[in-house]
Order: structure tokens, then sequence, then C-alpha cells
């Protein structure tokens, strides 16, 4: 028998307990924010929730259990995610010291579309975080009742790819307020390097996962 309700809640809590907890996706909106203002980490988290939109859509299709049967697939996916976290990070450390914003746009870089870049940058981060994909995964196949109805199951698709969107358009338009970017100016060479350090340290955990 199938129940929506506590079924949805259930999925809702799981999400928003995952969502919130920091991790890369975090990280890259909190850099975009800072360092280029409010649209550009809107479309980061836009980005983000794309690659959710992705991992449903092949949970919803099955082709996750075969990305979770798979240690072969899984590995090209791991290993593709530690490159790709691990170049963020060698490209935070390479920062060059902040640009004057006085009479700039207070909102990303004058002159600069940030919105394509910005975009692309939070899809890749969440696209090629395993952790990101076995959670859907495990949501779509262990969590959800296979007697739910393909409706449902698209309904909590979208769900999960709008709520991450909005949580992380929360977190840009927090970090792209002036105070924290005022800060960000003044000290943004050592919160870039601890930001990188923190981007390959997510590299690093997803490698030395394959030897535990």
């Amino acid at each position: 028998m199938y129940s929506f309700w506590p079924e949805f809640l259930k999925v809702a809590v799981m999400h928003l307990v995952a969502v919130v907890s920091p991790g890369p996706d975090f990280a890259m909106v909190l850099r975009q924010s800072l360092g280029h203002g409010k649209r550009a980490g809107v479309w980061t988290a836009v980005g983000v929730g794309s690659a959710i939109s992705l991992h449903v859509t092949y949970s919803l299709c099955g082709l996750g259990l075969l990305l979770r049967d798979s240690p072969a697939a899984f590995s090209v996916l791991k290993y593709s995610g530690a490159a790709y976290l691990a170049w963020l990070g060698f490209r935070a450390f390479r920062a060059a010291p902040a640009a004057a914003f006085a009479g700039g746009d207070p909102g990303g870089e004058p002159g600069t579309n940030r919105a394509r870049p910005a975009w692309v940058a939070g899809f890749l981060t969440n696209a090629l975080n395993p952790k990101a994909a076995l959670f859907l995964v495990f949501l779509f196949a262990a969590v959800i009742s296979p007697h739910a109805p393909v409706a449902a199951r698209v309904f909590y698709g979208v769900w999960v790819s709008l709520t991450t969107m909005a949580w992380f358009t929360v977190v840009a338009c927090a970090f792209s307020l002036e105070t924290p970017r005022r800060v960000y100016r003044r000290w943004n060479l050592w919160i870039d390097r601890a930001l990188g350090i923190i981007f390959i340290g997510f590299a690093a955990s997803l490698v030395a996962a394959s030897f535990g």
C-alpha cells in the first residue's frame, strides 16, 4: 500500500539534512558569491540544482542502479570528481588579489558576464560528486516505495532539484552582501587559499575512500 505524505516527509527531511551539510557545492557557491557577487552566486546555485536534475533523471530511469552496482563506472565518476575538485583547489591557490571595486559593480566583475561560467562551475561540481549521485540513487532505490506512481517520483525529483537551488540561492544572497564581500576583498588571498585546501581535501577524501 502506498501513502504519499509520510513518504514525501521522509524524502524532504533526508534531502534537507543532506543539502545543508557543508560540501563541495557549498564551497563553490561561497567562493563565487564572495568573489563575483550575487548574480554569479545565484547562477552557481542554479547549476548545482540542474546537476541534481541530472542525477534524478538517471535514477528515475533505473540507470542509477548500474552506477551503484558497477565498480568501474563508479570509479570513473569518483576519480573524475576528485580531479575536478583538485583542479578547483589549485585554481583557488593561484587566485589574484581582489581588484578595487570602487565605482564598479558590487555584484560582479565590470564588463564580464559571469552567468554561464558560474552555472557551469555549479553544474560540474555537483554532477561529478559521487556522494551526491549515490545519495540520489539510494533515495530513489531504497527510500521511495516501488509502488509509488511515476507522478509521485517525478514530483520528488522536482522537489529535490528546486529546494537545492533555493537553499544555495539563500547561501549566495547571504554571502554576496556588502559586509562579507568587504571582508573577502581585504583577505581574499587567504580565504581563497583556505577554500583551495577545502577543495583539495574533498578530492583527497574521494581518493582515500578507494583504499578504505
